[in-house]
Protein backbone atom coordinates (compact mmCIF):
# COMPACT_ATOMS: atom_id res chain seq x y z
CA UNK A 1 0.00 0.00 0.00
CA UNK A 2 3.22 2.42 0.09
CA UNK A 3 3.86 4.89 -2.46
CA UNK A 4 7.07 6.75 -2.17
CA UNK A 5 6.60 10.45 -3.27
CA UNK A 6 9.05 12.51 -5.68
CA UNK A 7 8.83 16.02 -6.35
CA UNK A 8 6.16 16.79 -9.62
CA UNK A 9 4.41 19.30 -8.77
CA UNK A 10 5.47 22.73 -9.74
CA UNK A 11 5.49 25.42 -7.47
CA UNK A 12 5.23 28.95 -7.74
CA UNK A 13 7.79 31.63 -6.98
CA UNK A 14 5.99 32.86 -3.65
CA UNK A 15 5.68 29.58 -2.28
CA UNK A 16 9.79 28.92 -2.78
CA UNK A 17 10.57 32.59 -1.37
CA UNK A 18 8.00 31.48 1.73
CA UNK A 19 10.04 28.20 1.99
CA UNK A 20 13.37 29.53 1.91
CA UNK A 21 12.39 32.56 4.54
CA UNK A 22 10.94 29.94 6.96
CA UNK A 23 14.02 27.20 7.13
CA UNK A 24 16.16 30.21 7.75
CA UNK A 25 14.29 31.20 10.23
CA UNK A 26 14.68 28.16 11.99
CA UNK A 27 18.18 27.25 11.02
CA UNK A 28 19.12 30.28 12.68
CA UNK A 29 17.22 30.15 16.00
CA UNK A 30 18.68 26.72 16.45
CA UNK A 31 21.80 27.46 16.23
CA UNK A 32 21.10 30.33 18.22
CA UNK A 33 19.85 28.21 20.91
CA UNK A 34 22.84 26.06 20.81
CA UNK A 35 25.20 28.69 21.18
CA UNK A 36 23.12 29.87 24.12
CA UNK A 37 22.71 26.92 25.73
CA UNK A 38 26.73 26.48 25.45
CA UNK A 39 26.51 30.37 27.51
CA UNK A 40 24.42 28.39 30.01
CA UNK A 41 21.37 31.31 29.23
CA UNK A 42 19.20 28.50 28.41
CA UNK A 43 19.46 25.20 30.79
CA UNK A 44 17.96 21.64 30.59
CA UNK A 45 17.51 19.27 27.51
CA UNK A 46 17.69 21.25 24.31
CA UNK A 47 16.81 19.60 21.19
CA UNK A 48 18.18 21.28 17.78
CA UNK A 49 15.91 20.69 14.36
CA UNK A 50 19.01 21.97 12.15
CA UNK A 51 19.29 20.09 9.06
CA UNK A 52 15.38 18.62 9.02
CA UNK A 53 13.67 22.49 8.32
CA UNK A 54 12.40 21.05 4.98
CA UNK A 55 9.67 19.26 7.02
CA UNK A 56 8.48 22.06 8.64
CA UNK A 57 8.38 23.99 5.31
CA UNK A 58 6.42 21.17 3.33
CA UNK A 59 4.13 20.95 5.94
CA UNK A 60 3.45 24.28 6.43
CA UNK A 61 2.61 24.34 2.38
CA UNK A 62 0.60 21.12 2.52
CA UNK A 63 -1.82 22.37 5.62
CA UNK A 64 -4.35 25.38 6.29
CA UNK A 65 -4.06 26.72 9.12
CA UNK A 66 -6.72 25.46 11.26
CA UNK A 67 -4.86 21.81 10.82
CA UNK A 68 -3.34 21.14 14.18
CA UNK A 69 0.01 19.77 14.96
CA UNK A 70 1.32 17.99 17.68
CA UNK A 71 5.55 16.68 17.98
CA UNK A 72 8.25 15.42 20.35
CA UNK A 73 10.67 16.93 22.28
CA UNK A 74 12.42 18.14 19.24
CA UNK A 75 9.79 20.94 19.00
CA UNK A 76 10.89 24.48 18.35
CA UNK A 77 11.07 24.86 14.69
CA UNK A 78 7.37 23.06 14.16
CA UNK A 79 6.43 25.44 16.61
CA UNK A 80 7.65 28.24 14.81
CA UNK A 81 6.38 27.28 11.82
CA UNK A 82 2.82 27.16 13.08
CA UNK A 83 3.10 30.42 13.89
CA UNK A 84 4.59 30.70 17.32
CA UNK A 85 6.52 33.37 17.76
CA UNK A 86 10.31 33.54 17.94
CA UNK A 87 9.82 35.95 21.32
CA UNK A 88 7.73 33.32 22.94
CA UNK A 89 10.04 30.64 22.13
CA UNK A 90 13.25 32.02 23.07
CA UNK A 91 11.68 33.42 26.22
CA UNK A 92 10.24 29.70 26.82
CA UNK A 93 13.91 28.67 26.39
CA UNK A 94 15.06 31.11 29.23
CA UNK A 95 12.23 30.07 31.33
CA UNK A 96 10.74 33.24 31.21
CA UNK A 97 6.83 34.43 31.98
CA UNK A 98 6.49 36.11 28.25
CA UNK A 99 7.37 32.33 26.76
CA UNK A 100 4.46 30.08 24.62
CA UNK A 101 4.07 27.90 28.37
CA UNK A 102 4.84 30.54 30.48
CA UNK A 103 8.43 29.39 30.91
CA UNK A 104 7.21 26.62 32.75
CA UNK A 105 7.73 24.29 30.15
CA UNK A 106 11.03 24.96 28.48
CA UNK A 107 12.80 23.37 25.43
CA UNK A 108 10.52 20.01 25.12
CA UNK A 109 7.23 21.25 26.08
CA UNK A 110 6.44 24.27 23.42
CA UNK A 111 2.51 24.78 23.24
CA UNK A 112 -0.26 26.83 21.81
CA UNK A 113 -3.40 26.29 21.27
CA UNK A 114 -4.52 29.45 19.52
CA UNK A 115 -1.81 28.32 16.53
CA UNK A 116 -2.84 24.91 16.86
CA UNK A 117 0.39 23.35 18.25
CA UNK A 118 -0.29 21.14 20.69
CA UNK A 119 3.19 19.78 22.17
CA UNK A 120 6.34 19.33 22.12
CA UNK A 121 6.09 16.04 24.51
CA UNK A 122 8.64 14.42 26.61
CA UNK A 123 7.63 10.76 27.01
CA UNK A 124 8.48 9.18 24.07
CA UNK A 125 5.64 7.71 21.76
CA UNK A 126 3.08 9.96 23.92
CA UNK A 127 1.89 12.42 21.41
CA UNK A 128 1.09 9.22 19.02
CA UNK A 129 -1.96 8.50 21.18
CA UNK A 130 -2.69 12.00 21.72
CA UNK A 131 -2.76 13.32 18.26
CA UNK A 132 -5.26 10.12 17.49
CA UNK A 133 -7.17 12.11 20.66
CA UNK A 134 -7.32 15.73 18.78
CA UNK A 135 -7.92 13.85 15.17
CA UNK A 136 -11.22 12.18 17.33
CA UNK A 137 -12.02 15.84 18.87
CA UNK A 138 -11.65 17.16 14.93
CA UNK A 139 -13.77 14.33 13.96
CA UNK A 140 -16.69 14.32 16.48
CA UNK A 141 -16.97 18.36 15.83
CA UNK A 142 -17.72 17.78 12.45
CA UNK A 143 -14.51 19.84 11.38
CA UNK A 144 -12.35 19.26 8.46
CA UNK A 145 -9.13 19.89 10.27
CA UNK A 146 -6.73 17.54 9.89
CA UNK A 147 -4.05 16.48 12.35
CA UNK A 148 -0.28 16.06 11.61
CA UNK A 149 1.43 13.61 14.25
CA UNK A 150 5.20 13.81 14.37
CA UNK A 151 6.95 11.04 15.97
CA UNK A 152 10.71 9.87 15.35
CA UNK A 153 12.39 6.90 14.41
CA UNK A 154 12.98 5.84 17.59
CA UNK A 155 9.08 6.45 18.74
CA UNK A 156 7.77 4.00 16.02
CA UNK A 157 9.40 1.05 18.97
CA UNK A 158 6.69 1.77 21.35
CA UNK A 159 3.85 -0.14 21.52
CA UNK A 160 1.39 2.63 22.08
CA UNK A 161 1.83 3.00 18.10
CA UNK A 162 0.53 -0.24 17.28
CA UNK A 163 -2.43 0.63 19.73
CA UNK A 164 -2.90 3.71 17.91
CA UNK A 165 -3.03 2.71 14.81
CA UNK A 166 -5.68 0.11 15.17
CA UNK A 167 -8.40 2.93 16.43
CA UNK A 168 -7.06 5.01 14.36
CA UNK A 169 -8.04 2.80 11.09
CA UNK A 170 -10.48 1.51 12.77
CA UNK A 171 -12.52 5.04 13.31
CA UNK A 172 -11.17 6.54 10.33
CA UNK A 173 -9.40 9.57 11.97
CA UNK A 174 -8.38 12.41 10.09
CA UNK A 175 -4.69 12.20 11.29
CA UNK A 176 -1.57 11.46 9.68
CA UNK A 177 1.44 9.90 11.16
CA UNK A 178 4.72 11.50 10.55
CA UNK A 179 8.19 9.46 11.55
CA UNK A 180 10.70 12.01 11.10
CA UNK A 181 13.29 8.96 10.27
CA UNK A 182 16.76 10.97 11.11
CA UNK A 183 18.58 7.11 11.38
CA UNK A 184 19.30 7.68 14.97
CA UNK A 185 17.10 7.19 17.80
CA UNK A 186 19.52 9.40 20.53
CA UNK A 187 22.58 7.49 19.68
CA UNK A 188 21.32 4.18 18.03
CA UNK A 189 20.95 3.45 14.34
CA UNK A 190 17.80 1.58 13.17
CA UNK A 191 19.31 -1.23 11.67
CA UNK A 192 20.31 -1.87 15.33
CA UNK A 193 16.76 -1.77 16.83
CA UNK A 194 14.65 -3.31 14.59
CA UNK A 195 14.78 -6.08 11.62
CA UNK A 196 11.78 -3.85 9.66
CA UNK A 197 14.15 -0.74 8.30
CA UNK A 198 11.42 0.56 6.31
CA UNK A 199 9.04 2.17 9.04
CA UNK A 200 6.29 2.99 6.54
CA UNK A 201 5.82 -1.05 6.48
CA UNK A 202 4.56 -0.49 9.84
CA UNK A 203 1.31 0.54 8.79
CA UNK A 204 0.69 -2.45 6.34
CA UNK A 205 -0.49 -4.92 9.56
CA UNK A 206 -3.35 -2.46 9.84
CA UNK A 207 -4.36 -2.13 5.81
CA UNK A 208 -3.24 1.53 6.29
CA UNK A 209 -2.10 3.68 3.20
CA UNK A 210 1.89 4.41 3.89
CA UNK A 211 4.14 6.57 1.80
CA UNK A 212 8.03 6.82 1.88
CA UNK A 213 9.27 10.48 1.37
CA UNK A 214 12.59 12.62 1.30
CA UNK A 215 12.81 14.50 3.80
CA UNK A 216 15.30 16.74 2.54
CA UNK A 217 13.21 18.27 -0.43
CA UNK A 218 10.53 20.76 0.24
CA UNK A 219 8.75 19.90 -2.81
CA UNK A 220 8.74 15.75 -2.03
CA UNK A 221 7.09 16.48 1.77
CA UNK A 222 4.85 18.93 0.76
CA UNK A 223 3.40 16.58 -2.44
CA UNK A 224 3.03 13.71 0.02
CA UNK A 225 1.90 15.27 2.99
CA UNK A 226 -0.49 17.05 0.51
CA UNK A 227 -1.78 13.33 -1.03
CA UNK A 228 -2.52 12.24 3.44
CA UNK A 229 -4.34 15.20 4.23
CA UNK A 230 -6.01 15.26 1.23
CA UNK A 231 -7.47 11.95 2.04
CA UNK A 232 -7.95 12.63 6.06
CA UNK A 233 -9.84 15.41 4.81
CA UNK A 234 -12.06 13.60 2.64
CA UNK A 235 -13.25 11.07 5.22
CA UNK A 236 -10.77 8.18 4.31
CA UNK A 237 -8.58 8.31 7.82
CA UNK A 238 -4.99 8.24 8.89
CA UNK A 239 -1.82 7.71 6.75
CA UNK A 240 1.64 6.44 8.25
CA UNK A 241 4.17 8.66 5.91
CA UNK A 242 7.81 7.89 6.52
CA UNK A 243 10.19 11.07 6.18
CA UNK A 244 13.82 10.19 6.15
CA UNK A 245 15.93 12.68 7.10
CA UNK A 246 18.80 13.91 9.11
CA UNK A 247 19.74 16.26 12.22
CA UNK A 248 23.38 17.47 11.55
CA UNK A 249 23.83 17.92 15.23
CA UNK A 250 23.93 15.16 18.53
CA UNK A 251 20.09 13.81 19.55
CA UNK A 252 20.40 16.73 22.13
CA UNK A 253 22.98 19.41 22.94
CA UNK A 254 24.79 16.98 25.36
CA UNK A 255 25.51 14.45 22.63
CA UNK A 256 28.84 14.94 20.49
CA UNK A 257 27.62 12.24 18.14
CA UNK A 258 30.36 10.07 17.99
CA UNK A 259 28.85 7.16 16.94
CA UNK A 260 28.39 8.44 12.56
CA UNK A 261 31.17 9.81 10.89
CA UNK A 262 32.33 13.17 9.36
CA UNK A 263 31.86 12.07 5.79
CA UNK A 264 28.16 10.61 6.75
CA UNK A 265 26.93 14.27 7.66
CA UNK A 266 29.23 15.97 4.92
CA UNK A 267 26.90 13.62 2.52
CA UNK A 268 23.49 15.11 4.01
CA UNK A 269 25.01 18.45 4.19
CA UNK A 270 25.04 17.81 0.63
CA UNK A 271 21.59 17.87 0.18
CA UNK A 272 20.88 20.44 2.85
CA UNK A 273 17.56 22.21 1.94
CA UNK A 274 17.91 25.55 2.64
CA UNK A 275 20.45 25.90 -0.26
CA UNK A 276 18.91 24.18 -2.92
CA UNK A 277 15.64 25.70 -2.31
CA UNK A 278 17.83 28.85 -2.64
CA UNK A 279 19.64 27.53 -5.50
CA UNK A 280 16.66 26.97 -7.33
CA UNK A 281 15.32 30.33 -6.57
CA UNK A 282 18.40 31.81 -7.90
CA UNK A 283 18.33 29.48 -11.08
CA UNK A 284 14.76 31.36 -11.92
CA UNK A 285 15.57 34.82 -10.73
CA UNK A 286 12.74 35.07 -8.84
CA UNK A 287 14.83 37.52 -6.73
CA UNK A 288 18.22 39.20 -6.74
CA UNK A 289 21.11 39.53 -4.83
CA UNK A 290 19.61 42.39 -2.91
CA UNK A 291 16.28 40.59 -2.00
CA UNK A 292 18.05 37.51 -0.86
CA UNK A 293 20.05 39.66 1.33
CA UNK A 294 17.42 41.28 2.52
CA UNK A 295 15.45 38.13 3.71
CA UNK A 296 18.91 37.07 5.32
CA UNK A 297 19.46 40.27 7.08
CA UNK A 298 15.38 40.29 8.50
CA UNK A 299 15.82 36.96 9.61
CA UNK A 300 19.03 37.64 11.48
CA UNK A 301 17.26 40.61 13.12
CA UNK A 302 14.30 38.73 14.32
CA UNK A 303 16.46 36.30 16.33
CA UNK A 304 18.59 38.95 17.76
CA UNK A 305 15.42 40.17 18.65
CA UNK A 306 14.01 37.42 20.06
CA UNK A 307 17.00 36.85 22.04
CA UNK A 308 16.80 40.73 23.78
CA UNK A 309 12.81 40.06 24.14
CA UNK A 310 14.18 36.48 26.30
CA UNK A 311 16.70 38.52 28.20
CA UNK A 312 14.53 41.24 28.81
CA UNK A 313 11.31 39.30 30.36
CA UNK A 314 10.59 38.72 33.53
CA UNK A 315 10.56 35.23 35.40
CA UNK A 316 7.57 33.89 36.65
CA UNK A 317 5.85 34.90 39.84
CA UNK A 318 5.74 32.76 42.53
CA UNK A 319 2.06 32.52 42.49
CA UNK A 320 2.19 30.54 39.18
CA UNK A 321 3.84 27.92 41.14
CA UNK A 322 0.93 25.37 41.24
CA UNK A 323 -0.91 27.11 38.21
CA UNK A 324 -1.70 25.29 34.97
CA UNK A 325 -1.34 22.12 37.51
CA UNK A 326 -3.70 19.15 37.26
CA UNK A 327 -5.02 18.74 41.23
CA UNK A 328 -7.72 15.86 41.91
CA UNK A 329 -9.29 17.61 44.44
CA UNK A 330 -12.53 15.18 44.75
CA UNK A 331 -11.02 12.72 46.96
CA UNK A 332 -8.55 13.94 50.09
CA UNK A 333 -5.27 11.86 50.55
CA UNK A 334 -5.87 9.36 53.27
CA UNK A 335 -3.20 9.16 55.29
CA UNK A 336 -2.49 5.73 57.70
Amino acid sequence: MATKTEAKTKFTKETYLYWYELMLLLRRFEEKAGQLYGMQKIRGFCHLYIGQEAIAAGAMSATKPSDKFITAYRDHALAIAKGITADACMAELYGKATGCSKGKGGSMHFFSKEKGFFGGHGIVGAQIGTGAGLAFAEQYQGTDNVVLCFFGDGAARQGILHETFNMAMLWKLPVIFICENNMYAMGTSVERTSNVLDIYKLAEAYEMPSDTIDGMSCEAVHEGLDRAVKRAREGNGPTLVEIKTYRYRGHSMSDPAKYRTKEEVEEYKEKDPINVVLKTIQKNKWATDAEIEAINEKVKNEVEECVKFAEESPWPSDDELLKDVYMQQDYPFIVD
